[in-house]
């Protein structure tokens, strides 16, 4: 198995760490109201959920980009790298939401965003 679709998995995973972190950071969470519970974090913890919030929502393109790039018969090993790329900078991406840091974020988001757009446009180039 590629390990771009390993990747996958990972980034199917992020969403989770950060709520993790959320949970763990923030106050005591009421499983019965848990929107209401996200909707009063602070700091660090509200930034949390903000992290998850955003790995959901980037996590469909990139899975699409993925399995297009390898359908569409790109290089592995290119396709590999891509998806390790953006999996790191994801990672790159949480911690800089959780330290506050807006202006590198927006950069470091929109380094995977156009990693995400090479992947999907691999096919193009493969002849």
């Amino acid at each position: 198995m590629p390990i771009a679709l390993w990747c996958v998995l990972i980034a199917a995973l992020l969403p989770y760490v950060c709520i993790q972190i959320a949970r763990f950071t923030g106050p005591r969470r009421d499983n019965r109201q848990p929107r209401q519970w996200a909707a009063g974090l602070t700091g660090v913890a509200q930034r949390a959920n903000g992290a998850q919030q955003n790995h959901f929502e980037v996590f469909p393109f990139f899975a699409v980009a993925v399995l297009v790039a390898i359908l569409g018969g790109s290089p592995v090993d290119r396709v590999n790298g891509l998806a390790v790329a953006f999996i790191a900078v994801r990672v790159l991406y949480t911690a800089c939401y959780l330290a506050n840091w807006a202006t590198a974020r927006s950069l470091v988001w929109t380094v995977g965003f156009v990693l995400t757009i090479a992947l999907f446009v691999q096919p193009a180039f493969v002849h």
